[in-house]
């Protein structure tokens, strides 16, 4: 999943990097030491699994293109087995906003809390005048 998630950032970079655009990522891994991890099994049989490291890493990114109206943005972060997010974008049609929130861990799976705001868009005045 993060090399997905950076593969998204660098396409994002690439798609939105022109003059109307604005983009910007973060992505922190914590690396933690090599563990090795044992169980014992219905038999009382002693087994050894490698156990790399802790998962654990956050990110986050931002795209707001003027030109095209695409504004999103996103943030996780990973500790264990439980994520946490939220993220938001603009409707395509320009008068609301997504905002989401989620969480999941092994124990109560995913949830997602979806909550729209709407943006009052008010038409601009043209004044023509006759000379």
């Amino acid at each position: 999943m993060f090399a997905k998630i950076l593969c998204l950032i660098a396409i994002v970079s690439v798609v939105f990097g022109h003059d109307h655009a604005f983009s910007s990522q973060h992505v922190h891994k914590h690396d933690g030491h090599h563990e090795p991890v044992y169980h014992h099994d219905k038999h009382g049989h002693e087994h050894h699994h490698d156990y790399y490291t802790h998962p654990k890493f956050e990110f986050e990114y931002k795209v707001e293109d003027h030109h095209t109206g695409d504004k999103k943005s996103q943030h996780e972060h990973r500790d264990g087995d439980v994520v946490k997010g939220h993220y938001e974008l603009h409707e395509p049609d320009g008068h609301s906003t997504r905002h989401v929130d989620y969480h999941g861990d092994k124990h109560s799976g995913f949830h997602a809390t979806v909550k729209h705001s709407t943006h009052h868009i008010v038409p601009k005045k043209h004044h023509h005048e006759h000379h």
